[in-house]
């Protein structure tokens, strides 16, 4: 190939960009990886939480829902 020929040109440019891909898709894997690790721990303190609400509603007496006042 000749000095600037215009195929060098445009593989470098390819080349170029397929390494910008390369790396946007590596930091988007590094966000999704993060997100999904927050993800898991908010559902694991969600179920707690829901898990203490449900004893502190059985120590309450919660046996069920309370009666409506008689006027409804």
């Amino acid at each position: 190939m000749r000095a600037n020929d215009p195929d060098d040109d445009r593989l470098t440019r390819v080349e170029t960009r397929l390494t910008e891909q390369e790396a946007v898709i590596e930091d988007l894997n590094a966000a999704l990886t993060k997100q999904w690790a927050v993800i898991d721990r908010l559902t694991r303190q969600v179920a707690a939480l829901r898990e203490q609400v449900e004893e502190a509603a059985d120590r309450a007496g919660g046996g069920g829902p309370e009666r409506p006042p008689p006027h409804y």
